[in-house]
């Protein structure tokens, strides 16, 4: 572990709702809530507003409601999440070659590797000037945790949020550590956080207390050894700039049980087509398919198969998902799917389509089946189930619209052959409400308008420098020159 707080946690705030806040002015400073909403749905985030109220990520939908019913309820936007994202991983690469990102809302970046910080007063003013220029391109902010170590770095932007700056002194992390719950410490979830409290271990203190030997006969050799080095604050872990992806996958959870075995089919079809289409935007292919089920039961089965090579094609991949549900009894129903690809590479190998037709001869299907075979169209993306036909469920809660007379605005609701839509921008004031036919000609979906909070000209200082260079699109080489100062 170094001797210098020069390890940055970043965690943006409340993200996915902090965003809807952003780019609706009628839900600022009110209680905002992100996720599924069906009735199986569960929140993603909540604002802060909402969490009074007792909600947060991972409650039932339904008992989020319940404890906020006058709440606004929103449909995900993951493509607008992906772009403020996108410019915020710019911001952290303008200070360090070493960005290891964890989610689209979080990040660790070693500041020691790209020369912004040598010791405590330069990690921090580092720190500080990212929190700013976040705020300049996004309109959204963030905490940054500063520390020795990736793990005290995490613990430090929890310390300091929202919306500030935590940083650990060298010295100090046996003291702050010490009263904590074990359950702060990366690797220990609940199952763990429970059979170390029927041995009578609370805190970290206690934890380093046990000694080594006595966790390792708790938890076996590597984790007991791990959470041991960790609760004497001894946490070696370098900072990664590429994670490797090791599966892309989707799956859905349906608000009523399917039985229809036909509907089963096609939904995996579907699920297969939103894979293959993440594999080629990340520029990755695989080859192992995998299956996922959760019947009525909550029973959970999944089923693999692995092709001779990796491929991104759509037919290929359609073909050994049926294949896979044809081993799989639906009988009762089927409440979850999930569709997905491991074993990745950067490469695919180009006779993969003929060896699935090969395969498929070989079965007894014979020539008629294979005749024309090729890979599917791919449908228009998605992004969210509550979209998808029929008429009255294909505008989702918070996205996007655009009306020939009104303009921009959003969904605020739909239903009985109605959609309700409050026309306002990022830039306007709180926007009227209006109500339409769902098969209006005037309403088409809309793509998100951008969050810049100033213009370029407007921003002054180093971070205004490098806020506007990446408002304005130019790059991360454009976003380094402007760091020079640092």
């Amino acid at each position: 572990m170094r001797a210098t707080p020069t390890i940055l946690h970043l965690d943006m705030d409340a993200f996915f709702a902090s965003a809807e806040q952003a780019s609706k002015p009628s839900l600022r400073g009110k209680a905002v809530v992100v996720g599924g909403l069906g009735p199986r749905g569960v929140v993603a985030t909540a604002s802060y507003e909402a969490r009074v109220f007792g909600v947060h990520s991972a409650m039932p939908m339904a008992q989020a409601r319940r404890l906020a019913p006058n709440a606004a309820y929103l449909v995900p936007r993951f493509g607008f999440y992906r772009s403020i994202s996108g410019q915020v991983m710019t911001l952290l690469r303008a200070l360090s070659p070493l960005v290891e990102p964890l989610s689209l809302d979080e990040a660790f970046v070693d500041l020691e590797a790209g020369g912004a910080a040598r010791d405590a007063d330069s990690a921090r003013l580092a720190g500080a000037r990212l929190r700013a220029d976040i705020l300049a391109v996004t309109g959204l902010t963030g905490s940054v945790g500063l520390a020795a170590s990736k793990m005290l770095a995490k613990i430090a932007s929890e310390q300091a949020k929202p919306d500030g700056l935590v940083l650990i002194e060298p010295g100090t992390e046996r003291a702050l550590l010490g009263p904590m719950s074990v359950r702060t410490l990366p690797g220990v979830g609940p199952a763990t956080g429970d059979h170390l409290r029927r041995a009578g271990i609370h805190t970290v203190d206690e934890l380093a207390e046990a000694g080594e030997d006595e966790l390792v006969r708790l938890l076996g050799r590597a984790h007991g050894h791990a959470l041991h080095a960790m609760a004497m604050a001894h946490d070696e872990r370098p900072v990664v700039a590429e994670r490797e992806t090791k599966s892309v996958s989707v799956e859905d959870t349906y608000d009523v049980d399917i039985h229809d075995r036909t509907r089963v089919g096609l939904e995996v079809q579907r699920l297969a087509d939103r894979c293959v289409r993440r594999l080629r935007e990340a520029g990755l292919s695989g080859r192992t398919i995998v299956l996922k089920v959760r019947r009525y039961d909550f029973s959970t089965l999944t089923r693999s198969e692995t092709l001779r090579g990796p491929t991104d094609d759509l037919a290929v991949v359609r073909e050994a998902a049926a294949r896979l549900l044809d081993s799989v009894d639906t009988t009762g129903g089927v409440r979850l799917l999930g569709v997905g690809v491991s074993g990745l590479a950067d490469y695919t190998q180009e006779d993969l389509f003929a060896q699935a037709a090969g395969e498929r001869a070989a079965a007894g299907e014979g020539a008629a089946a294979g005749e024309g075979a090729g890979p599917a169209e791919e449908p228009a993306d998605q992004p969210a189930r509550e979209e998808a036909a029929p008429a009255e469920r294909r505008w989702a809660a918070g996205h996007d619209v655009r009306h020939a007379e009104h303009g921009h605005g959003w969904v605020q609701g739909s239903g009985i052959g109605r959609v309700t839509v409050r026309f306002e921008t990022p830039r306007s004031a709180p926007g009227r409400v209006r109500t339409f036919r769902v098969d209006d000609p005037a309403l088409e979906p809309a793509e998100p308008l951008p969050l810049v909070r100033r213009r370029p000209e407007e921003q002054g200082g180093v971070a205004g420098g490098v806020a506007g260079a990446v408002a304005a699109g130019e790059g991360e080489g454009a976003a380094t020159a402007a760091l020079g100062a640092l």
